[in-house]
């Protein structure tokens, strides 16, 4: 037998309106009411009809993010971290991978409009594609992860990757390595090309030339590219070999270390890699 929101405000003693709030608006109900509709809910058996909830609302309670990659730990982590802070908000999360494919991103962008969600978060294939800048106009609110965006239209959350690029090479310099790799790619990313600009901004600081940066393009950001660089690395003659690699990402790092260990070449001895906490 089905329990009823009125069975519940009895067996709590509040109104209907309050069990009501307690479902769709838990912020607006004291600590102390929340708590006790809870353990009538539980005691009862009471299941939330979440699809008839969002009809009377017009929206759903549910937070989305929309991530670039699972396989990539940085963005788990990122997913985890945004799980327990709406968990403390009583909402759940929907986690989408894009796998950096736009029109799957698109399909879940459109999917996520229809159903009326509370929030996006995403880590997007085109921080200016069309249906993000109008999810806000629809009262979604859309905050963009790991990109900067135009303030006008979304918050965003990320890191100063220039920056990052400069300090992992000027670490390398201080430990007095002059010809560095830097092992990154596709130069469309936007972050690969500011790790990029950082680096050669830490060999122009300290007055090397810009051609002692060694670049080996790669095709994406994963382990098996890494180990591909790594191959093209290590088959460079010793003489003129860098002696240190600055990866755009812990993915690649790992490629790297991978394809080092499994041919023998010592490390740092041989090569020296830098896997720094600003990467990934």
């Amino acid at each position: 037998m089905t329990v009823t929101v009125r069975e519940v405000a009895a067996a709590a003693g509040v109104s209907v309106g309050t069990v009501s709030n307690v479902l769709n608006r838990p912020e607006a109900v004291s600590t102390g009411v929340r708590t006790r509709v809870r353990e009538a809910m539980a005691t009862l058996g009471f299941v939330p009809n979440s699809t008839a909830r969002q009809l009377r609302v017009g929206r759903s309670q549910m937070v989305a993010y929309i991530v670039a990659d699972t396989a990539n730990p940085f963005y788990t982590d990122v997913a985890k971290g945004i799980e327990e802070e709406i968990g403390t908000h009583d909402l759940p999360l929907f986690l989408c991978d894009s796998n950096g494919d736009p029109s799957r991103e698109q399909t879940y962008l459109t999917l996520l409009e229809q159903q009326r969600v509370r929030g996006v978060l995403i880590t997007p294939t085109n921080p200016r594609a069309p249906l993000l800048e109008e999810l806000p106009r629809h009262g979604i609110p859309v905050v963009v992860v790991d990109h900067t965006t135009d303030p006008r239209m979304h918050c965003s959350v990320a890191v100063d990757d220039v920056r990052g690029g400069q300090l992992a090479v000027a670490h390398l310099l201080d430990a007095g390595h002059e010809r560095i790799a830097f092992i990154g790619g596709p130069p469309s990313t936007s972050q690969v090309r500011a790790r990029r600009q950082g680096a050669l901004n830490a060999l122009h600081a300290a007055n090397i030339p810009a051609s002692h940066l060694i670049e080996i393009e790669t095709t994406a950001h994963t382990a098996t590219e890494g180990r591909g660089a790594a191959e093209r690395l290590t088959g460079i003659p010793p003489t003129a070999r860098p002696t240190a690699a600055f990866c755009a990402n812990d993915l690649l790092a790992l490629g790297v270390l991978q394809h080092c260990v499994s041919t023998g070449v010592r490390v740092p001895d041989d090569l020296v890699l830098h896997l720094g906490t600003l990467t990934r």
